[in-house]
């Protein structure tokens, strides 16, 4: 993620991005192909929450130029979009977890870009908003957005579906579809620990448990 986001250069390699070499593109051209959404951010101002989304307009901007009516009408869209509209005129820093981070996801959608990068989105959130946030995810891929996700939970992956990956010491396994990666056998090498993959439904949605030893 470090690379992609220009915070770190490749070693080997290259990142492409609808084809195109992503260490040839300036940094707004990037931010236009690809939104980032982190685990939380520091409220430094008490901006109000739809100026944070409106901030995901900047790479349309020109130098020193503001955003447009036509600017807050895309951020206004965006929070509709997530049915958090409501949240636009509360202070960004009073807002609970699961609030920030949806704002988080509406300046990404903001922004324009097809492609969104999420470092562990649900990271300290309680149950609910883990399903809040997984469910508004799941939605943007169906919408065609390409979402590329880290979470330390294999839940996650099996709620989402599609491909996922496992890093481990810098070796990666994968990608694959999920189902068929997320085994007990290489969960438990990844976490150091037995891992039981159990059926949750009648649907057949499964989970994973760690299985303490017996004391």
């Amino acid at each position: 993620l470090r690379c992609l986001l220009g915070l770190e250069r490749l070693q080997s390699g290259r990142v492409t991005v609808q084809g195109r070499d992503l260490a040839a593109m300036g940094i707004a051209e990037a931010a236009r192909q690809m939104a980032y959404v982190p685990q939380d951010t520091a409220a430094v101002f008490p901006f109000l929450a739809r100026d944070v989304v409106l901030m995901g307009r900047n790479p349309h901007l020109g130098f020193m130029a503001g955003p447009t009516e036509a600017d807050h009408r895309v951020a206004r869209d965006a929070l509709a979009r997530l049915g958090i509209a409501d949240l636009g005129a509360r202070r960004f820093h009073e807002l609970s977890g699961g609030e920030r981070q949806m704002v988080l996801v509406a300046r990404a959608l903001a922004q324009g870009s097809r492609l969104l990068v999420m470092d562990e989105p649900c990271s300290g959130l309680d149950l609910g908003n883990q399903v809040r946030i997984l469910g508004v995810i799941r939605q943007l891929a169906r919408d065609g957005y390409a979402v590329l996700l880290t979470s330390h939970l294999p839940d996650h992956a099996f709620q989402l579906g599609g491909l996922a990956a496992l890093l481990k010491d810098g070796h990666m396994q994968g990608p694959a579809p999920a189902e068929g990666l997320l085994q007990p056998a290489l969960l438990g090498t990844l976490y150091d620990t037995p891992i039981a993959v159990i059926r949750a439904d009648a649907e057949g949605r499964r989970v994973c448990v760690p299985l303490m030893p017996r004391d």
